[in-house]
């Protein structure tokens, strides 16, 4: 093994030891890594799909730091089997304002996993039957969740656990509207027992044994207020349980919050939904670059899930497919993840993956840019041609990314004096998508980077 791979491996122990001991950086010491089904399956996902890619994970990705499942939105509505149907709304009846189709629902308002398609949850066993079973794989449970109440709660004004004489009607406010799912209503966080609510939707999700919370609807666009109250009682309400569950709130995080974020949640969506064009990882990049220096330990950007193998299966965007990307811009997709420390969930059927695709997501060396580099940030951006960087804690290398934009060949290259290194050292270079020391260099460090393409790099000063 090369001195940069042992560095590589070396500094990830040392790393974990200087992590800040804040409750959020313990949930949260390095990007959340996994795989969410809302990629492959939309609303749709089934038991039987979840405990597939949950096995994948836990036989082919875990002993690469691989750790979450995530069931996303959605899991308490009866599809009928093989619907695609994304963001399914509910219908109000003439006659009385009652809602089809009824969700199970305890008798505090909270809704259970659709039996059909979780069959392990009947009888009111919820997701616990799940959540253990992904438990003895040595994973962790995520699922995703509405903000709000449900406007079916409402309609059957149900009690609220743990405030006495409090109601679904008291805690309502029905001007506070998802603009793209009409299941759930807002809480009005100054109304008594609103607090409760949220207790107790959350002390259900910790007697289920939930890890993971994607918490939707908290924000969406200028035009759309940022649900700043309501993220403040989730994240409560987590306290509550005395559970520890890592938070990640969704959709398109409004800079102007990022601290309110950071106080309450360990990550968030900085993006609008992300799919598989280059015109949408083109637009990624800026906006990894504005959030790169709010990551750390208990805080991280989230540029949005990976668009890697097989997607939209039963929904969300388009007909069933293998990621659009090309091989060259799939690699550009997981570097920029990688280098800008998002956290790395998975959206493709895993099941369904090709060898090529499993190497991107099992490449150690690039894994360990996204898990261990520190203060990571865009170096220049210059006719098409980016340049990134990380360093590598407790050393003076340094991760770099090249990337190319332009539709042909470009000549990308940086002087080490842009990377804080000293212009007159030597430097060894190691390409870390090839996994192999490629030369010394001095002054200047350039590399050929095919269009839409990107390199990966460890930099170390060369020995004397």
């Amino acid at each position: 093994m090369s001195k940069n791979s042992c560095l590589l491996f070396l500094f990830m122990g040392v790393w974990s030891v200087s992590i800040a001991q804040t409750p959020s950086a313990q949930l949260a010491p390095t990007p959340p890594m996994g795989w969410n089904s809302y990629n492959a399956f939309g609303a749709t996902v089934e038991e039987s799909e979840f405990r597939a890619n949950a096995e994948y994970v836990a036989k082919n990705l875990k002993k690469h730091g691989w750790n979450y499942v995530v069931i996303d939105f959605c899991w308490w509505y009866p599809h009928p089997p093989g619907s695609n149907q994304s963001n399914p709304p509910q219908f109000k009846l003439k006659s009385d304002g009652s809602l089809v189709p009824y969700f199970g629902m305890d008798e505090y308002g909270r809704l259970m996993p659709d039996v059909r398609r979780f069959p392990s949850s009947a009888a009111g066993k919820g997701f616990k039957p799940l959540a253990d079973y992904v438990h003895s794989l040595g994973l962790k449970f995520g699922i995703h969740v509405m903000r709000g109440i449900p406007r079916q709660a409402v309609w059957y004004n149900t009690p609220i656990m743990g405030a006495s004489g409090v109601r679904a009607k008291d805690v309502v406010d029905t001007t506070s509207i998802c603009p793209w799912l009409n299941t759930m209503w807002g809480v009005n966080m100054s109304k008594e027992g609103s607090q409760e609510y949220y207790d107790s939707i959350l002390k259900l999700y910790a007697d289920w044994g939930v890890d993971f919370i994607k918490l939707d609807d908290t924000d969406l666009d200028e035009k759309y207020p940022y649900r700043r109250q309501e993220v403040t009682a989730f994240h409560k309400a987590i306290e509550s349980t005395n559970r520890p569950i890592t938070l990640s709130l969704s959709l398109n995080m409004k800079y102007e919050n990022r601290e309110h974020a950071k106080e309450n949640a360990e990550t968030w969506r900085i993006s609008k939904d992300y799919w598989d064009s280059w015109e949408q990882l083109e637009e990624q990049f800026a906006l990894c670059a504005q959030w790169a220096h709010v990551a750390e330990p208990g805080n991280w950007p989230d540029a949005d899930m990976l668009q890697l193998g097989k997607i939209a299966k039963r929904g969300p965007v388009g007909n069933e497919r293998y990621s659009r990307f090309t091989e060259v811009e799939q690699i550009t997709h997981m570097t920029l993840w990688s280098i800008c420390k998002s956290p790395l969930m998975f959206g493709g059927n895993l099941p369904e993956n090709t060898d090529f695709v499993t190497s991107l997501i099992t490449n150690d060396e690039i894994i360990a840019v996204n898990q261990r580099g520190v203060s990571p940030k865009e170096v220049y951006r210059k006719e098409e041609k980016i340049v990134w960087m990380s360093k590598v804690p407790n050393s003076t290398a340094i991760n770099l990314a090249l990337f190319n934009h332009a539709k042909e060949t470009r000549h990308v290259e940086v002087t080490f004096e842009q990377l804080g290194l000293n212009p007159k050292a030597r430097y060894t270079v190691r390409d870390l998508w090839k996994k192999q020391d490629i030369g010394v260099f001095k002054g200047t460090f350039a590399q050929e980077i095919k269009s839409h393409g990107a390199g990966m790099y460890l930099i170390t000063e060369a020995k004397k």
